[in-house]
């Protein structure tokens, strides 16, 4: 089976409008961000949040047309300080736990504050530039409880939110996954995928000096949620195709596709046998 898209996908489902992508804490020390595709394809536009004035910078040094940053950072509305660590992925409102990190490797030093930087937080459904969520990928640092609490209107409508969730808390008063989970299960999402599970070894043990060897014991991973496909009567037409286009272009979920495809045919929206059409795209017919 075929990974890329078939270049009829667009055409086929004909959105009334490109893809709205969210992305808070979208500093670009990560990896290629899973939106990425449907960016190269013009079919998505982007609202990317980063409070740091560098990572800020180097975002807008490379952006494209479809793309805007804004130095906000997102929350529940309240001031806050962001506490600047060693590693700039672990800056967060929240202050790193040493209890935790000090069992860790190099976390105690990637947890090092060194600096702290009042600011402004605000509400995701008070932010006037985004027009629209149809899918949420946020890294917040601990935060991501508070940015859901303080956007259900605008998350009710979503198709896909991508959230870094923790199994042990790595700041102190972290939310930990089973309340991210019930967050957003309460707003129709369920759990689509898990990406690769990010693990640290536990101290004192070290081989042979290697401080980035890890072992079995897991930290956090990001989940994609999607909205419940098993009751396609709450989604709108919309809502279907932009899920679609989510699930085949950014995760390669060729059977959530069709599903959504077979739903929206089943509706009249779209054109009887776009089902068989999309598959024979797919297996390269």
């Amino acid at each position: 089976m075929m990974t890329n898209a078939p270049d009829h996908l667009v055409e086929l489902l004909q959105p009334v409008r490109l893809t709205s992508v969210v992305d808070i804490g979208a500093n670009p020390i990560t990896d290629v961000p899973p939106y990425q595709p449907m960016l190269a394809r013009r079919i998505c536009s982007l609202v990317g949040f980063e409070p740091q004035a560098d990572g800020l910078a180097l975002l807008n040094k490379h952006k494209g047309d479809l793309e805007t940053y804004l130095p906000y950072a997102v929350g529940d509305g309240n001031p806050a300080t962001l506490k600047v660590c060693h590693a700039p992925g672990m800056s967060s409102l929240l202050t790193p736990n040493p209890r935790v990190l000090d069992c860790l490797n190099l976390y105690s030093i990637f947890g090092t504050v060194t600096g702290e930087l009042p600011i402004e937080t605000r509400r995701l459904d008070d932010i006037s530039e985004i027009a629209a969520i149809d899918f949420l990928k946020i890294d917040a640092q601990g935060s991501e409880l508070s940015v859901f609490r303080s956007g259900r209107s605008r998350l009710a409508n979503a198709v896909v939110v991508q959230t870094e969730v923790c199994f042990m808390q790595l700041y102190k008063d972290q939310p930990l996954f089973a309340e991210i989970d019930q967050e957003l299960r309460s707003l129709g999402l369920i759990p689509h995928l898990f990406t690769e599970m990010k693990k640290a070894m536990i101290l004192p043990l070290c081989f042979q000096n290697d401080l980035y060897r890890t072992m079995n014991h897991t930290l956090y991973t990001d989940v994609v949620y999607v909205r419940d496909f098993t009751q396609p009567e709450n989604m709108s037409v919309e809502q279907l195709k932009h899920l679609a286009l989510i699930a085949h272009y950014c995760y390669q979920s060729f059977d959530l596709t069709t599903k959504c495809i077979r739903d929206l045919e089943s509706r009249s929206a779209i054109a009887a046998g776009s089902v068989t059409q999309y598959l024979n795209g797919l297996s390269g017919r």
